[in-house]
């Protein structure tokens, strides 16, 4: 018996000899963190800030009240603006650094976070550590964690151009985040005394996926990672957006000043609606109840039928009460994903879900898909990149690109691009993520089903595939949690706002596993309202959401509280 308490201790590194293990399967617990106190002031930190290759541009005081959160005013802090590894591209010819600045709180908890941001980076956003979906009421800084932002490597005004230069490309892929996590556990070290006891990550969509390369990349930095809407598949996504707006330039009833295809009026806001309806009218009952929300999204994708469930127009004449047979087969053609003229398929489909009504389904699929996710496709993703004069070309290059020759170029090298694209930006090995759960990390992860960008299928393929990797459950380390209703990130006719930070800090130090995140639907009542909550859902609307493949099933009650529902298989 005491051998083996003393393998147990020496396998649990991370915690104390005689504590708790986690309760799931045995893994150790990591311990508590313990807070401290600035050491000095701001000032004194600044003559103290010493990293390799690093520049401290700044150190200011930042009094109490001076940022808010949701109307709270944020408690003192130390701001830290600076770069790292300034250089001049051979390729270009420009100057790249990657910038960032840190938060450092004078009452600090002794937990770091790493705040991702999101699209194709670039700026150095405010570093107050979002904490999950819809503009949750608090933030990491808020709550005493020292927080860091990056703008990945290059500058907003070198979007989408960066992508010429191999370096930056990595640095957008991974190395920004490998480059900076050193660096600002000394700049931490330095400021309170001691290193963060626990370390923590979040963000969402670029976001999420960096988290999700993290995970596997650095499983011995963090030990809480949340991944929001993961595009961790992101070159493989941009070649689906392009997809789908191929299919809904078919079936377009106009065009543009340049002359191509208007893809909006392919399906437009009225006809978005009539099919949010009738997948609702098939699948908001699934879950129990009728209130305008699918919880059991693997359901319905069984039960509705583009086809079937919408009117076909007569005569192929639209007036917004039907989908012609052309639209029906593009739009079906969108939700399936993208695949070749071998019928490959390229990227994952999507579910139906009620969001298709929401106004940033439409924003992605009908605007970014054409703009924004071309330029990432042609100068970051593709290799070698193409001709920095396509960038005035963007909509004919998405709505000409080929499935069958210009998506393999994003596992293509070439000269200086020793890397692919699908290498640096994705997760190696992304269901190997044994080193971040034998030492007690944990990994949660959250989708709206209604992303139309980064596909919760995928998300959920990718989850399936994790289980199996862990001899049929991962919940001991990772939990996935869909959100219905929501678009990217937020938005939609959705419970969109949660706080997954502190189920996650009570998972990774006191062994309390997350077994639903209650979430708020953000009606006109909310301090950060989402005009896309139907009003008749009453005020303070709260859904469970539930670990997968679990689904929140009504079991009685009000049926505007999480505690009339339950999550069930």
């Amino acid at each position: 018996m005491r051998k083996s308490v003393i393998a147990m201790c020496v396998s649990a590194t991370l915690s104390a000899c005689g504590g708790s293990s986690d309760n799931l399967q045995g893994l150790p617990r990591l311990g508590a963190a313990t807070p401290a106190t600035l050491v000095g002031n701001c000032a004194t930190l600044a003559g103290k800030l010493s990293f390799a290759n690093t520049t401290f541009d700044s150190v200011q005081d930042v009094p109490a009240g001076t940022l808010t959160v949701a109307g709270k005013p944020i408690a003192e802090h130390c701001l830290v603006r600076g770069q790292m590894n300034r250089r001049v591209s051979a390729v270009d010819g420009k100057t790249y650094a990657i910038g960032f600045e840190m938060r450092l709180p004078v009452a600090w908890n002794g937990r770091f976070f790493y705040q991702a941001n999101g699209g194709l980076d670039g700026n150095v956003v405010t570093a107050t550590g979002e904490i999950g979906g819809g503009g949750p009421l608090n933030n990491a800084l808020n709550m005493g964690f020292a927080v860091i932002s990056s703008d990945a490597g290059h500058a907003s005004s070198q979007n989408p151009l960066f992508g010429l230069d191999p370096q930056a490309r990595i640095d957008y892929g991974y190395n920004a985040v490998a480059t900076l996590t050193p660096m600002a556990k000394q700049a931490i070290r330095t400021a309170y005394g001691k290193a963060p006891d626990r370390s923590y990550f979040e963000g969402c969509s670029n976001g999420g996926r960096h988290a999700m390369v993290a995970a596997a990349r650095s499983p011995a930095e963090y030990d809480g990672i949340i991944a929001g809407d993961p595009g961790f598949h992101l070159p493989k996504a941009a070649i689906g957006e392009m997809w789908g707006a191929q299919q809904l330039a078919k079936v377009a009833s106009a065009t543009t000043a340049n002359g191509l295809p208007d893809i909006k009026t392919g399906f437009t806001a009225t006809e978005r609606q009539l099919v949010a309806s009738r997948i609702l009218a098939k699948c908001d009952a699934l879950d129990g109840v009728a209130d305008g929300m699918v919880q059991d999204i693997k359901a319905c994708q069984a039960n509705f039928s583009l086809a079937a469930d919408v009117p076909t127009c007569a005569g192929n004449v639209r007036d917004g009460t039907c989908l012609t047979t052309a639209q029906k087969d593009a739009i079906g053609n969108l939700f399936s994903g993208a695949r070749n003229s071998a019928g490959t398929a390229l990227y994952a489909s999507f579910p139906y879900d009620a969001g298709v009504s929401g106004a940033g389904w439409a924003q992605w699929k009908q605007s970014n898909s054409i703009t924004l996710d071309p330029a990432a496709a042609a100068f970051t993703f593709t290799t070698p990149p193409q001709d920095a004069s396509l960038l005035s070309q963007l909509s004919s290059y998405a709505l000409n690109f080929s499935m069958d020759t210009d998506a393999p170029k994003i596992s293509a090298t070439s000269g200086a691009y020793a890397q692919s694209s699908w290498s640096f930006m994705t997760p190696p090995d992304e269901t190997n993520l044994s080193a971040l759960k034998q030492r007690g990390a944990k990994l949660m992860v959250y989708h709206g089903t209604s992303d139309p960008v980064f596909s919760s299928n995928d998300t959920t393929d990718w989850y399936q595939r994790l289980i199996a990797a862990n001899g049929g459950d991962a919940s001991n380390f990772a939990r996935l949690y869909t959100v219905a209703g929501m678009n990217h990130c937020s938005g939609g006719p959705a419970a969109d706002q949660f706080d997954m930070l502190t189920p996650m800090v009570a998972w990774v130090e006191q062994g309390k596993a997350p077994e639903s995140i209650v979430a708020t639907a953000r009606d006109a009542s909310n301090a950060i309202p989402n005009s896309e909550v139907p009003a008749d859902w009453g005020a303070g609307r709260t859904r469970p959401l539930c670990p997968y493949p679990k689904v929140a099933r009504y079991k009685g009650g009000d049926v505007n509280s999480a505690a009339s529902f339950s999550c069930s298989s």
